[in-house]
């Protein structure tokens, strides 16, 4: 994605940052569930501002195990690879465009019948969490 210094985002940039394809993107947009304006080019522009409302949106679907953890970073995915030996393993989910991987007893693997193609939520807490700013 290109730096940039004021906060509008095209359709394909929007796309990419909520993990979505361009065409449902501009569903969204034609749609009304997403507010877009024409720059002076004729391209669709998202605010910043309200593309984070919107994405915020996304991120309150509701999630029975939200209530029950102090953990508030959940991201549901896919089991790509689970690579075991005598005490650890390790499991690889693709959660939309994330790649996330996790380190855990065996037993835990063994226990939660864990395996490619099973559908997981991974749930991260982490008192340390490093903001990059692209531009």
């Amino acid at each position: 994605m290109a730096s940039r210094r004021d906060d509008t985002y095209r359709i394909g940039e929007a796309a990419e940052l909520l993990g979505a394809s361009v065409d449902t993107v501009r569903r969204w947009v034609d749609g009304g569930k997403l507010a877009a304006t024409r720059d002076g080019n004729g391209h669709r522009a998202i605010a910043g501002a309200d593309l984070a409302a919107f994405a915020r949106g996304l991120a309150d679907d509701p999630d029975e195990g939200a209530g029950r953890s102090s953990a508030r970073n959940r991201m549901r995915g896919i089991v790509t690879a689970v690579v075991r030996d005598t005490v650890m393993a390790q499991v690889d989910i693709q959660a939309g465009p994330f790649r996330i991987v996790s380190l855990m007893s065996r037993e835990a693997v063994d226990e939660l019948e864990l395996r490619v193609g099973a559908t997981v939520t991974a749930v991260i807490k982490s008192t340390n969490v490093v903001v990059e700013r692209s531009d």
